[in-house]
């Protein structure tokens, strides 16, 4: 049974492993896994789930992205249990009579029954011809391993229906499809990316992925539990039922996540940092006080975080709201037309770091 991965980036995150732990399950029941490196169709660019056509990237970049995979993978699947491969072995094999003669057995009818491409087509967008290649190249993996098992992500599934066609017409046994929820990134919103930023790379730094996973939110928490986790069914109805407290049950995930690719240690001292620094519902050891001096009235939201220095425009401030990156008082901001009341003091955080206490009077006279 395969996987395959396109070394799009430098680094494998936690969306990748969902894929990969499953894969892990099949190693640990006896079967033959394949770990599959795109490098040929990262070349092409996957257009899954895509409203434009993907840049195409260097081979140069593509081969530096694949050595980082390969040392990077065993952190979850076992070494001497894994076959790795790459799929330019045999399509930089193939001649370009070969390819042509490829594209010839799926028609544009058929293509255009995908949705992204179909949502593309309708709303007048273009789609170039090298993106038909890739459900061709995707599927022709499975042939050149003769596959009897593909896994994929549910935004595969019509390039993993490819490869049963292409089985079929070459007289293999078509492969069985079986597809694996998306993980969503830190927002909460897109599927993880770190083209989108809202990934958590299985390299970062410790302390910077227990407080990546720390500022999730309680909903999307539950979320990571099911697809990252191997907690019991007990146990994560649980943490559903709110039986143990949001903020205990997510430091047991960050250092459950931690642990597994850095070592308990490293989660220990990841959680320690997090305590250190983040104190009494999240708020720093030490923030910068600045004083707002007003009439009174409430303040934009937008106008509060430019004018505090968290933000260098109006428009910028609005980004940052829409991203989710704004806390007042620990709770997140979604609104960009909020009005702040100007009374007491108020905190304010964009992202991890930058962080202001900001205290309201009254504009001298």
């Amino acid at each position: 049974m395969k996987a395959g991965f396109d070394p799009t980036a430098a680094d494998l995150h936690l969306g990748h492993t969902v894929l990969l732990q499953k894969l892990r399950h099949f190693q640990q029941l006896g079967h033959h896994v394949v770990f599959l490196i795109g490098d040929f169709t990262a070349r092409i660019g996957d257009p899954s789930g895509r409203s434009e056509t993907r840049p195409m990237l260097s081979r140069e970049g593509i081969e530096a992205n694949a050595e980082t995979y390969q040392e990077q993978v065993f952190k979850i699947l076992e070494r001497d249990k894994v076959e790795v491969r790459a799929n330019s072995e045999w399509m930089d094999a193939m001649t370009s009579a070969d390819l042509v003669r490829l594209a010839g057995e799926y028609t544009v009818a058929r293509m255009l029954e995908r949705d992204d491409f179909s949502k593309r087509y309708q709303g007048g967008l273009p789609i170039s011809i090298h993106e038909f290649l890739y459900p061709l190249v995707q599927g022709y993996d499975s042939v050149a391993l003769d596959a009897d098992v593909e896994l994929g992500g549910t935004d595969q599934k019509f390039n993993l229906l490819v490869g049963r066609d292409l089985q079929r017409r070459r007289g293999q046994t078509p492969q069985v499809v079986i597809t694996m929820p998306l993980l969503e990134g830190v927002d909460g919103v897109q599927k993880m990316s770190k083209s989108l930023g809202n990934a958590i790379g299985i390299s970062d730094d410790p302390a910077d992925m227990f407080g990546r996973v720390m500022s999730v939110s309680d909903d999307l928490m539950v979320r990571y539990y099911e697809l990252l986790s191997d907690v019991s069914t007990a146990r994560l109805g649980e943490i559903r039922a709110g039986g143990i407290h949001p903020m205990e049950a997510k430091k047991e995930l960050a250092a459950g996540i931690v642990s597994r690719f850095h070592g308990e240690e490293a989660a220990g001292r990841a959680a320690d940092e997090f305590e250190r620094r983040f104190q009494k519902g999240g708020l720093p050891d030490e923030v910068p006080l600045s004083e707002w001096q007003g009439d009174g009235e409430a303040v934009w939201i937008c106008r509060l975080l430019k004018d505090s220095g968290l933000a260098k425009s109006h428009g910028e401030a609005k980004r940052l709201v829409g991203q989710g990156a704004v806390r007042l008082d620990g709770d997140r901001v979604t609104d960009p037309d909020l009005e702040v009341a100007a009374e007491g003091s108020v905190l304010v955080q964009v992202g991890k770091r930058r962080i202001v206490r900001i205290r309201f009077g009254e504009a001298e006279a």
